[in-house]
This record gives C-alpha cells, structure tokens and sequence, in this order.
C-alpha cells in the first residue's frame, strides 16, 4: 500500500509508520515532518529494521497550504494512488479561551485542522477516482472532552472532529473509509518532562496498533471511531 503520514518524525506518526512498516508485504511510504535531521532519522531507522518497505521523506511545514502542495506533487511524482492518508501532525499549547496570547486559536487551527483539510482535499480525488482508500484523522479526546488549559487546543480538535466526521458521511458512497482517532495522554516528547510516570498512560505503539488493526479490515467494513485512554481514564 501506498501510505501518507503527516508529522512521522516522532511520537504517534513514527509509532503509526512502525505498526504498518512490520508488516511482511511491505508498503510505500511518504512521511512529512518540519523537523529535516529528525524525519530522517526515523526513516533511516525504519529502513534499517524492516528493508522489505520504502520509505521517501519530504520537509513540509503543513500550516502552509503552499508547501502542502508542494508536498502532493512529489508524491504524485511517484504515484497517483493513496491508499491511506493519516493526518496526524499537531501542536498542543496550553491556554484558555479568554486569557490566553492573541492568535494562538489562528495558529492551533492552522495545524491541527486545516492542514488535514487542505491536505484532505488534495488528495481525495485520486481516492474518489479509484474508489478505495481509508484516512485516519488523529484527533484527541479533547475533540469530546473540554478539561483545564485545553483553550484553542481544544477547541481546534473539536474542529478536526467534525471535519472528520462529515468526511465520513461524504466519501462513504465512494468506497472512502474515515476513522476518527481520539487517543487519551499517549507518551511521546510532549510528556517526557511533565513529570508524569510513563507507565501510567499510554504508548504511543498502542495506538498505532488499533489504526493497524482497522486498516485490515474488508471494504465492507469500517472503524468509524477509535477512543483509548489510560486504564485509569482520567487523562
């Protein structure tokens, strides 16, 4: 298969690329990250480890519509077919509606929603012409959930939430499938200094491993949503 992942460098992206890269057929992937020396880390050591895929890299920053163009044209440059696209890239900050810096709900929306939208649309067509292909919209349960200092964070992925859930009902006449993933605390970079034992959230493979699992499935089938949190529920 032929495998877009946004935001791959680390946490849940090399974690989602690591889940389909064992697989013994092996897939294609093109992997997109802002960070140049980390993404290539991860696809160097993807490479290593299971030789049977091919893994190609670009740079694209995806709040810039521009570059996110740039980004579909070089993988048009070597296929035209997607089977799955799994729009993870996003940012967390921490604030409130009402105290925190102006701009930052312009900057949150700009990642974490409209770069799976744009991105979306560049490529649904080649979906909709082949009549196949599933996409994955990393979410969070503060897409259902408000909590403290959640602010434009929350808020954006309420945004990704209904974006993804209207995908669904969209593309299921053309043989699109649309998950939504709403995982709970999952430990990557962004916990690694909050202080918090590691053990009591999730992994990052955990998640990886159901949006594996729903990939499997047969065409008739479809995982509309995906929610995991820690065991005790509470982050």
């Amino acid at each position: 298969m032929n495998i877009v992942i946004t935001g791959a460098s680390k946490g849940l992206g090399k974690a989602i690329a690591e889940a389909f890269a064992k697989d013994e057929q092996g897939h294609v992937f093109f992997l997109c990250a802002r960070n140049a020396v980390a993404l290539e880390t991860t696809a160097k050591d993807l490479q290593e480890r299971f030789p049977h895929n091919k893994i190609y890299t670009k740079t694209c920053d995806v709040s810039d519509k521009t570059a996110l163009q740039q980004f579909v044209a070089w993988i048009q440059g070597y296929t035209v077919k997607i089977d799955i696209l799994v729009n993870n890239a996003g940012i967390y900050l921490p604030g409130s509606a009402y105290g925190e810096d102006d701009g930052m709900l312009e900057k949150l929306m700009e990642v974490n929603l409209f770069s799976a939208y744009h991105l979306t649309r560049m490529i649904v067509p080649g979906m909709i012409t082949e009549r196949s292909g599933h996409i994955f919209n990393i979410c969070s349960i503060a897409s259902i959930i408000a909590y403290p200092n959640g602010g434009a964070y929350g808020i954006s992925k309420f945004a990704l939430y209904g974006f993804s859930k209207n995908l669904r009902e969209e593309l299921k006449q053309h043989g699109i499938k649309v998950t939504h993933v709403l995982p709970g605390a999952a430990y990557t970079d962004s916990w690694s200094g909050s202080g918090i034992d590691s053990k009591r959230i999730m992994e990052a493979a955990d998640v990886a491993k159901m949006i594996h699992a729903a990939a499997q499935l047969s065409p008739q089938a479809c995982v509309e949503e995906i929610i995991l949190r820690p065991q005790l529920g509470d982050l």
